[in-house]
This record gives structure tokens, sequence and C-alpha cells, in this order.
């Protein structure tokens, strides 16, 4: 374990000592957000990257334990284990190299060498290595044998190159040189797939057709591509180095003399090297480039679900919320100012007759009247915009916004059961309404609901490493929640399960209790709850909010082992704690100095004070109302050179969508994001960040459009520059009928004529 900690500490630049800590605090079931906030004294102040960086990497170094154990019993049960092998084998610091190690002792299929071992050869190889300037004929002439079928001295020979070429690909010390050749040399190679040139679907990829890139330097979304394309079977995917670079570091730890022995010694290694060492570093390589591209898309999909989770939320409002249909009407549904369905209805305000459209107006209006709404939410996909236009015809108020809400993954939402728990005698239709308007309230709290992979933001997700996903992805989501904080007595079980600590269980436990026994009047009723023991209560307690509670710091972020700190320093200065929370002078007359111990130090005396000033607030930013230009409503009304507002809806490694209005979501290249070079489109643009965009070009028959946030763009043919793609695919529809509003899917993808001048314009930048 020591062991262990100290290689993280020096991986990572940590302090072994926050390392330490950090390592006890995880394995006595302590929570990354727990940890982050409340234990900083113990952490030296670690931040959750930190902190899961640790957890992940002592995960993998168990990993490497348990693989290092199997291999260790495999070989002391085929009394195989020496003390030198076992030595290797412990210090072996990554998998690659235990596999390395452990690769000449593995239980293999039959393989040529093997063969030629029962036939007894392996002493002609040793002499072979012995004995390079001498001639082998007289030696292999030794090991004819009719029994063991070896007819002639040169098929001796053969089997003997044969196990010399296994044991040079097998060589621990070659195979770590040779891989750094392949991490640092190989070039990556893709071709059209033999009898695939006149396929349609194959023209998706064609750019790939001909393809060639260092492995060192193809981006996530370009490997991913390609690798599409080859599960597709229209690309065949190779990743090489030159045959003569192996050969060149390996023949001189084998061929060690001059003669004919030293020549057969010499095509064994280059048989060792071309059909056994290198297409396993190839593997290797594909494998690794592969977990790259994944930890990349990953690492993307992750951040971009950040800043939607985190999304300025409405607040509490009396909602309208209309889901834009054409032919079979928008659903519209009434919320209360806790998100309660009140009243559901289908409006034809986009289709139908002048006296539908006339009536949908009438009832409408009557409806915001009637149930006094103060905000009115239109979800983006199919008709929004001509039910925006709706909408502002009816003269209300002007303290009504009208306000877009990004629907993607609505549909997965209103089919999941969840929505058919929560909303059992209503369609699918009404669900997705809610959806959209709770959206508005409360982005965080309704998100949650559906599977992090449907809500669109993604790039390649479907592609990568599942498990690596769903992990960061869970991650991303409880780091979210327990930043903002939860309302213990109105979150839906799906949000109370990622409060640290609390399982999906407890999460049911705590609802169930509060509809048999009230509202929570305080955190320290949960440990009413069955089964939400101590350890689980020390975890979530702080995380949760009872709004108007028993106590007053139950509103706050204050955990409840800090309760009597807060009211020591009330005490001291003559006052309340209730004091403490409306008081800017009476919180400074506290000298945080007098309240340094053992378990307690400045840094959380001061997340205390904080929190004190400001307990409960929600740390996300202000909604503002954003809004599309009117009269832009479908790709046939942009021209290039027009300069739009838009949101950005996805950030990929390549480029940013951004969303204009017009049902289709417009690229702007990752060269066209800023006057100056963008690296990493993360570094200048988020999702749901409100941009100005210049339209570069519009291809209707494509439906792309490509869009640049320089300040004076080149128009002259800039508009070609639409980029490399891998997008997160489409947004969903839960209409019958309904048109997908689609992304630039897969852009990178070739078959867009924007991918050569968008590459070239890569590799200039």
């Amino acid at each position: 374990m020591q062991k262990h900690l100290e290689t993280i500490a020096r991986e990572t630049g940590i302090a072994l000592s926050s390392v330490a800590s950090t390592a006890k605090l995880l394995s006595e079931g302590a929570t990354v957000p727990f940890i982050s906030r409340y234990r900083k004294e113990q952490t030296g102040s670690l931040d959750e990257v930190q902190i899961t960086t640790i957890r992940d990497r002592m995960l993998q170094l168990a990993e490497l334990d348990s693989r290092r154990s199997t291999i260790l019993k495999s070989l002391e049960e085929r009394s195989l284990l020496t003390p030198e092998l076992k030595k290797k084998v412990e210090a072996a610091e990554t998998l690659a190299a235990l596999e390395d190690v452990f690769a000449p002792f593995r239980p293999k299929r039959q393989t040529r060498a093997t063969k030629a071992a029962e036939k007894g050869l392996t002493p002609l190889a040793d002499w072979l290595l012995e004995n390079q300037s001498a001639d082998p004929a007289e030696e292999a002439a030794k090991f004819v044998s009719e029994e063991k079928e070896v007819a002639t001295a040169e098929e001796a020979l053969a089997g003997a190159r044969d196990i010399i070429a296994e044991r040079v690909s097998e060589d621990a010390a070659l195979r770590g040189r040779v891989r750094e050749i392949y991490q640092n040399d190989a070039i990556v190679t893709s071709k059209i797939m033999y009898g695939k040139d006149e396929d349609k679907d194959a023209q998706k990829f064609r750019d790939y057709f001909d393809w060639s890139e260092p492995l060192a330097e193809i981006p996530s979304h370009r490997m991913l591509a390609i690798r599409r394309g080859e599960k597709d079977g229209f690309l065949l995917m190779r990743v090489q180095v030159p045959l003569e670079r192996v050969t060149a570091e390996a023949t001189p730890d084998w061929v060690t003399g001059s003669g004919p022995a030293a020549d057969d010694v010499a095509k064994a290694v280059e048989d060792g090297c071309k059909r056994l060492l290198m297409p396993s570093m190839e593997t290797e390589s594909r494998l690794a480039s592969k977990k790259r591209a994944d930890e990349t898309a990953i690492q993307v999909f992750g951040e971009n679900l950040r800043e939607l989770l985190l999304a300025s939320p409405l607040g509490e409002r009396r909602l309208m919320a209309i889901d834009p249909a054409f032919r079979t009407g928008c659903k519209t549904v009434i919320l209360d100012r806790s998100g309660k369905l009140l009243h559901h209805t289908v409006l034809y305000a986009t289709a139908g007759s002048n006296s539908q459209q006339y009536e949908a107006a009438v009832e409408a209006t009557s409806l915001v009247k009637k149930y006094d709404i103060e905000a009115i939410a239109i979800g983006n996909g199919t008709a929004s915009r001509e039910t925006e236009t709706f909408v502002k015809k009816l003269k209300l108020p002007s303290s009504i916004p009208v306000v877009m809400v990004n629907e993607s993954g609505a549909s997965i939402y209103s089919a999941s059961e969840a929505a058919r728990e929560e909303f059992p005698n209503e369609d699918v239709t009404v669900r997705g309404a809610v959806s959209i308007g709770r959206r508005l309230m409360d982005p965080l709290a309704e998100l949650v609901k559906i599977d992090p992979k449907s809500i669109g933001v993604g790039q390649y997700q479907h592609d990568v490493d599942q498990r690596a996903l769903k992990s960061n992805l869970d991650d991303t989501v409880e780091s979210c929640v327990n930043a903002v904080g939860v309302e213990l007595n109105t979150a839906s079980k799906q949000l109370l399960s990622y409060v640290s600590g609390l399982t999906g269980s407890l999460a049911e436990n705590i609802v169930a209790w509060r509809n048999e026994n009230g509202a929570f009047t305080s955190r320290a009723q949960l440990k009413n709850v069955p089964r939400l023991g101590d350890k689980a209560f020390e975890q979530a307690a702080g995380f949760l909010r009872v709004r108007g509670g028993e106590h007053p710091l139950d509103a706050s972020a204050v955990h409840p082992e800090r309760y009597q700190l807060v009211k020591r320093m009330a005490d001291d200065i003559g006052c309340s704690v209730s004091d403490l929370l409306t008081s800017d002078a009476t919180r400074k007359k506290i000298d945080l100095k007098r309240y340094v111990d053992d378990e307690v130090g400045l840094p959380t005396l001061r997340d205390i004070m904080e929190e004190l000033a400001k307990p409960g607030r929600d740390p996300r930013k202000k909604f503002e109302v954003f809004t599309f230009a009117e009269g832009i409503e479908k790709p046939s009304d942009l021209t290039v050179g027009i300069k739009l507002p838009g949101i950005v809806t996805n950030v990929t490694a390549f480029g940013a969508f951004v969303d204009v209005g017009v049902h289709q979501d417009g690229l702007v290249h990752v060269s066209q994001l800023a006057d100056h070079f963008v690296r990493d489109p993360a570094e200048v643009v988020k999702v749901g960040q409100k941009v100005h965009v210049t339209v570069m070009e519009v291809d209707l028959t494509r439906n792309r459009i490509g869009l640049s946030m320089k300040s004076n763009p080149d128009l002259e043919g800039g508009g070609r520059r639409g980029g490399p793609g891998g997008g997160n695919g489409q947004r969903d529809s839960h209409r019958s009928g309904g048109q997908r509003r689609q992304q630039n899917q897969r852009a990178d993808a070739p078959g867009n004529d924007w991918f050569s001048q968008a590459m070239k314009s890569a590799k200039r930048n």
C-alpha cells in the first residue's frame, strides 16, 4: 500500500501525506464531494479533480496487483517461479511491463515454435545462438528423425528459427523499446476496404479512403471516426512502423557473430519481428490509441455535461410549457411553482385552420390569466420558432419571459420508468412537455432523470468504453448535484440518489418516509429513515437542505458536525446563530484563529464563514433570457455574412455546435472560434454559452451550416471550413412523424465537402 501511495504522489506531484489521508478516507467509504468539501485539513485542501485522480489511480494499481497475483500463482502452480522471475514480476510497474515479463511463460495454444519444441529442436535453437560463426548443417543433421517427423536438416533449422523467432517476440526488454517506437513514430493509415468503392454508405468516409497521420498526433475524434468506418466495414486501418526500424532494434541483442549460423539467427530475428512482435505491438497500439481517444471524448462529454447541468435555473415560477409540433398540435402543460402538473391541453398554434389557430390563441391567453403564468417555456425542436412567434403575437405582459428550452433527451425521459412512475395516467407527450417546463425551472433537478448519454452533448459517446463513460458521467452528475445542494423536501429520488453517501435504495426510503410522515423539519430526522445509518448521514447531511427547518443552519451547507462550533462562535460574541446568518457586522467580530484545533483548521473555518454569509444560496449563475433573431426561423432564411445570436449546444475537440434558431445547429470549426489560435475549443466556449456568430456557409442539400465567431471572418471561401465533425448524433423527437433536429453529424466522417479544407486549416493551425 505504501509503495502505491508513493507512486501516486510521484506521478501527481501531490504531497505524500495528502495522498495517504485521501486514500484512507476513500477506504473508509467517504465520497469525493464529501472529502473535498468537509475534510480539507486532512487532504491539504485537495479539490475534486485531485481526489478523483487519487481514487482512480488506486483502483488501477489494485487491478495491477490483482493481475500480478494471478501471474505469480500461475507460475508457481506450473513450477516455473524462480526467485529471479519473481523479482521481475514484483518489480513491473505497469500492466504492459508485467505482461512482457509473463509472455515467455504464458500458457500457449500451439504455435510453430511449440511444434518445433515438441520435435526436440530447442537444443538446435540454443546451439545456433551460441555458435553463430559455425556452419549449422552438420549440427542440424543430428536432429533429422523419422519418428519426430523432421525429414531434413533444413526442416530442423526452420524449426529452430521458429523457436528463436518466438523468443525474440517475447523478449521483455525488446518489447519495451519497440513499444516506445510505436508510441512515438507509428503512422496510422486508413484505406477503402476492398470492393467498397462504389458503396453509397461508404462515401461518408471518403476522405479516409487514403489517409495517413502520425499516431502520436491523431486527435480523438479522427481516431474514433476511422475506427467507426472500420467497424462498419468500409475502411481498413493499420498502425505501422518500418520493419527495418524494428529489426535494427532487435538484431544487436540476438545476432552476436558472423557466419552461416548467424545468418539463420538473423532470419529468425526478422521473422520474429515481422510475424509476431510487430502484429502484437500494432494490436497494443490500436488498443492504447483507442483508450486515449476514449479518454478525450469522455472528458469532452463530461465537461459539456457539467456546463449543461449547472445551467442557470429560472427558479420557482408558475409556468406554461409547450412542446411544439405542426400536424399533431402543441402539447401544452401548466405547472405550479414546485413543478406540479396542474393542467394540460393541445393548442393547434402552428397548423390547422384559421379558426383552430384563433381558438388556440384564445385558450392560451385564458390559461395565462387563469393560472397567473409567470414564464413560458418552449421546446426547441420541430415548430419551435413558429410556436414562439405564435406566443409573442398573443400580446402577453412583458413581464412574462418566453424562453426556448433545449429538449434533447425529452423523449427518453417521457418513455422512462421514472416518468411512468411520476405520471402513470398521462401519455408521453404530456410527460415530455412537463420535462421541458421543469428544465427551465431547474435544469439539474430534471436532467438527472435522464441517462446522460441521451442529453446530446457528447462526441462519439456510443463508440467509447461504456464502463469508463458511465463512471465519468456519474462522477460529473454527483459533483454537480452536491455542488448545488438538494432540497430534502422536494427532491426526486433520482436527484437524491446522486447526493454524497446515498444509494438508490436510500433515496427511495427518504421519499417513502417523506410521503408517510410529511416534510422533514430537520436534517436530524434523516436518522429516522430506514437503513440510513451514521456513515450515510455523515456523508449526505451537509449537501441536503431543509428550508425553514428547526435549526437555522439546516438550510445551509454547514455540516451538522460543526453546528456546536458555530454555536460556540455565537455564544462567544453574545449573539444567536440566526444573528450570524443575518448580520455581516456581527460575523466580523469572530476571530477564526481562536477556533483552530486538531480537527478544524482555517480552510474549514473560512468555508463556514462564507456559508454563514450566504446560507443555502444557489451557486449557479443568475438566469438571463435569451432571444433568437426575429425572422430567422429555418435554414433557408440564412444568408452568408449575416450575424446572429446563438447558444452553444455542444463542444467537441474540433469545434462547437451553435443553435441559431433554425432547427439545425451550425458548426463553428476550431479555426473559426476566435481571432487567435485555439488549441482546445473548451478554452473559448462552453455548452449553454450565448455567442454571436457569422454565417459562413449554408448547404441546404446536406443540412449543414458553417459559422464563425471571428470578428472579421473571411467570407471568400472561409465558410468552407465547416470542419471535421464527430458530433453527438442528432436531437431526438418524440412526435410521430416528427422531424429530427440534426446537428452537423459526423462531419469528419467524410462525405462532407468541407472536410479537406478543414483538415488543411487544422494543420495550418
